[in-house]
């Protein structure tokens, strides 16, 4: 690989992020298995996050909002609390963001509140990023920080083979080290910062 993704040896297993990658395709024949697969990948070679991957295609969340939260709903809300920071791996329909993906985000709250959110987005010409503009609104909303720079790729369906290598690793790879530096950043800074004055929304 061109890129190197490890960040800081002296980095102590106390101090590791917890990352919650949350894959928003559900759509049948969706890539967003192959651009997780990649994006997670990367993700593990860092040594100063541990990644969990929550695909909202195996949650299969109810589509109506209530006081009551079934067993779909139980079985993300620990892992999206404990998290002290997240990715979103997004296509683009018709230029907003999956259904999906904005029932699991108003299923919950706190879990997101003070918390840096980075994106990783896919697509045509727009490589998913009216999505992301409209996520960064939501996510804003629920008191949620999201980090500048993100991941796109732009006609996705050439830019992986047949195996699911990218053909070009190099801009893709480059990008994501500098998003997941400043995840790191904020997530470090946001978590240090609640233990001594916790956030009040």
């Amino acid at each position: 690989m061109t890129a190197d993704m490890s960040h800081g040896s002296e980095s102590r297993r106390g101090e590791r992020l917890k990352v919650a990658v949350i894959v928003a395709s559900t759509r049948e024949g969706r890539f967003a298995p192959t651009v997780a697969r990649w994006f997670t990948e990367l993700v593990s070679r860092r040594d100063d996050l541990d990644v969990d991957v929550i695909d909202l295609a195996e949650a299969r969340l109810p589509d109506g909002l209530s006081e009551q939260r079934g067993p779909e709903v139980a079985g993300i809300t620990p892992r999206l609390d404990a998290a002290d920071a997240f990715v979103v791996v997004t296509p683009e329909y018709n230029h907003s963001f999956p259904a999906t993906l904005k029932t699991a985000i108003d299923w919950h709250y706190a879990e997101w509140r003070a918390k840096p959110v980075g994106f990783v987005s896919y697509g045509g010409m727009a490589g998913g990023l009216r999505a992301v503009e409209q996520l960064r609104q939501v996510f804003a909303e629920l008191h949620a920080v999201t980090v500048r720079d993100t991941v796109s790729f732009h006609g996705v369906w050439s830019c992986f083979d047949e195996s699911g290598e990218l053909s070009d690793p190099t801009g893709p790879e480059s990008a994501a080290k500098t998003m997941l530096d400043q995840l790191a950043w904020w997530g470090h800074t946001l978590r240090d910062g609640k233990t001594v004055r916790p956030y009040a929304a």
